[in-house]
Order: structure tokens, then sequence, then C-alpha cells
């Protein structure tokens, strides 16, 4: 992170400064019954969204190309439509609970983004293409529909527990009924399932035109993030049908959800880290924007 050019740095730090305050904000409204502290979450995630927003635009300069060719712009992005997706939703569902749970799960995203951040490299020239841009929104819209499904699930998993302790008066007002957590966790898999098989659609598209990526099959095949990535959409495939057929078990699902969240954010930055991964569109690094 500290290897960021230093307009994009202190932008970033104030994204994380934002994100630790909605985090915290999060547990006094908890600690205190929410209608405190419950107003200063949307002003605060909204103006986190608007300086990634401005860190992208830096990012889309330096490049000259649309910023989705390195991992922790992708990862920005995801936290931007996440946080969009937190403001919309929140104007139907003001339960303390929920907001506290969405805004955790961002506040984890950008530390993961912080471990990854580097400076802007050159768009790989098939970065430009239709399929790659077509194929980057959609995994990206995919992991952030894998988010709102997380969240679902550890409130339905939490609610659970407190109604089966007999602790009713803790989940009461502050966390939507398990049937409302429970659309919105299927939601989210089936939009996650939908968004993913566009996203390996395009990716495939890509492999066959991109001739400049200079990867063979195999490469494509035995890449790490790709092999994750595949197992989850093999996953969630598998969950839909059993949804639609023997009707299992919530519980399952949402522990399933909580899994599959696991394995996506480990093929997007575990791989990267520790496996090598050549899925990547970024170039040699670019020069520091002073």
């Amino acid at each position: 992170m500290l290897s960021l050019p230093i307009p994009e740095l202190i932008i970033f730090l104030f994204v994380l400064a934002l994100y630790l305050a909605t985090s915290i904000v999060g547990i006094l409204q908890l600690r205190d019954g929410g209608e405190k502290y419950k107003r200063f979450l949307l002003p605060l995630v909204c103006l986190a969204v608007t300086l990634e927003a401005v860190l992208l635009i830096f990012r889309a300069v330096a490049i000259k190309a649309v910023p989705l060719t390195g991992i922790f712009e992708s990862m920005i992005v995801l936290t931007i439509v996440f946080g969009l997706i937190y403001l919309f939703v929140s104007i139907a569902i003001q339960q303390v609970w929920f907001g506290s749970v969405m805004v955790w799960v961002i506040l984890g995203l950008i530390i993961l983004a912080a471990i990854v951040a580097k400076p802007a490299s050159e768009a790989h020239i098939a970065a430009s293409t239709p399929w790659a841009i077509a194929h980057g929104l959609s995994m990206i819209l995919s992991g952030a529909a894998a988010m709102l499904a997380t969240a679902s699930a550890m409130l339905y998993l939490l609610g659970r527990k407190k109604l089966k302790q007999k602790k009713v008066l803790q989940v009461l007002g502050k966390v939507p009924n398990l049937e409302k957590l429970e659309r919105m966790n299927i939601f989210g898999l089936k939009a996650c399932f939908v968004l993913m098989t566009f996203g390996f659609a395009s990716g495939i598209g890509l492999a066959a035109t991109a001739s400049s990526l200079n990867m063979t099959a195999s490469d494509w095949l035995t890449d790490p993030k790709i092999v994750l990535i595949a197992l989850v959409w093999l996953l969630l495939g598998f969950i839909m049908v059993l949804w639609h057929t023997v009707k299992i078990r919530e519980k399952i699902i949402a522990y399933v959800t909580l899994v599959t969240f696991a394995l996506i954010l480990f093929a997007v930055v575990g791989t990267s880290v520790f496996c090598n991964s050549g899925h990547d569109f970024g170039g040699s690094d670019v020069e520091a924007i002073e």
C-alpha cells in the first residue's frame, strides 16, 4: 500500500479511515440501540464510495484505459458496487444489525485491497477489448452479489441462533426477519451464479480472440484463480439445483454461502499473493502521479 503514488495513497487512507469509522459506528449503534448513531452510516459510506471513484479516475488517467487491469482496481470497483447496494438496500431495510454487518464486510474487503495495493500498471492490449470489459464487470458484479448473500447468511445464522437461545429481544427490530434474509441469501446466490456464467462466457471469448495474452488452453485450465472460480461456479450451480429440487435447509445454504465467499476471496486475493496466478491484465508499472 505504501508504494502507491502520494495522491492515491492519501485518498486510499481516507477511504480506509472512513470505512473504519463506519465499522465503529456499527458497533456503537448495536450497543446503544441504533437510533443515535444510525444516521451517520449512510453519509460515511457515501463519502467513501465517492473517494473510491476519485481514486479510480486517477488510475484511469495513469493507465489511459478502463481501470480494471489489476486486482487492486477490481477490488476498489467491487467495494464501490457493494457500497452502492448497501446505500439502496438500506432504504428498505433499516435494522441496525443489517447496516453493521454490511459495513463490516466492506471494511474487510478494503483491508484486503490494502494488502494487494500497488502502483498502476499499463493496460494490456487485451484489456480494452469488449470481451475483457464484459468479463471484468460480470465478475465484479458477481462478487458484489456474493457479498450481499454472505451478509444475509451471516445475519440469518445470527438471528437463528439468538431465537434458539430464546433471546428474542436481541433480534427483534434489530435483524430483518429470517424469511427476508433467506430470500436475500438465495437472490444473492442466484445473481452471483448468473453473473459468473456471463463472466465465464466472456472470458472464453477473450481467451479465444486475444492472442496477445500468450496463454495456451493448458495455462487457462490450470491457473489457480480460474480453477477456484470454476469450483465456485459448479458449487453454486449444484446448490441451485438442490434448492429447486429437494429444497435443502436454509441453514445449509447459509453455511455454503460463507464457504463460497471464502473461496471467492482466496481466488481473487490469495491466488495473486500465494499462487502467482497468470490471470492478470496489467503490464509494466507506469510512472507515479506526482
